[in-house]
């Protein structure tokens, strides 16, 4: 297949960026979506252009670093797929591609396609986690979770935090994935002792992050490539009424 591409180019994160055109030849329906960025570049370095630049580090669908929007759809808009799991085969020959980085406020674009993602780690560091003593690790089976729990917790855990439902979503908001990181330790017992604190301290990190409201589109939900269900955002609503009270 021969590909058009139009690459969002930006030197740096107070550069002036804009859409180049390039001509992606020979491409194999087999290759993944990076796989054909590859090739791009390396024709790029031989005629002594400046590559794209573009996360990436799995390329099984695990990292959530390669966060690119291609023609107008996160990680390419197919269902629970990562832009390193599109296939080229979803494309035709003499297709034009366009291939842009996370929109978003609180995602401050570094260079071409790569984005500053820290404001996502920012919100786990306010309380993404549970506090005990180091040491041996405990028995498996000490403390007994009912199956139903286990698995909303680890349905929860499943995000990559890749930032996805923040790039697609109108408001830019980030609480699906704040939900997912609230609901996984709120209905699990090691949790329980700082889920009060947890939800208050995660939700002004997501204030102060610049990230923007839920107003129900459910598109965060559908930009997910694992999935994720907007029940975690409901979750994070309830356990933050739950943390105002005495």
């Amino acid at each position: 297949m021969n590909l058009t591409l139009f690459v969002w180019r930006q030197a740096g994160p107070n550069a002036i960026g804009k859409l180049e055109e390039y001509q992606a030849k020979d491409v194999s329906p087999d290759q993944s979506f990076l796989e054909m960025l590859d090739d791009v570049n390396e024709e790029l370095i031989r005629t002594g252009k400046d590559p794209i630049a573009f996360d990436h580090d799995c390329r099984e669908g695990i990292c959530g670093m390669c966060s690119q929007v291609v023609n107008g759809r996160t990680h390419g808009g197919q269902d629970r797929t990562t832009v390193c799991q599109l296939h080229m085969r979803s494309f035709k020959d003499g297709d034009t591609i366009y291939i842009e980085p996370w929109r978003a406020r609180a995602f401050p674009i570094l260079r071409d396609l790569i984005v500053d993602r820290a404001a996502l780690d920012a919100i786990q560091n306010a309380g993404g986690y549970t506090s005990c003593h180091t040491g041996g690790i405990p028995d498996g089976n000490a403390l007994p979770i009912a199956k139903p729990v286990a698995d909303y917790a680890m349905d929860a855990a499943e995000c990559i935090g890749c930032g996805a439902c923040v790039a697609g979503c109108p408001n830019s908001s980030a609480m699906l994935f704040t939900g997912n990181k609230v609901a996984q330790l709120a209905v699990l017992p090691q949790g329980a002792p700082e889920a009060k604190a947890r939800v208050k301290a995660m939700t002004e990190a997501l204030e102060t992050e610049g990230f923007g409201n839920c107003t129900n589109h459910y598109e965060c939900e559908a930009s997910c490539p694992k999935g994720i269900d907007v029940k975690f955002i409901a979750k994070l609503n309830r356990e933050y009424i739950k943390s105002l009270l005495p």
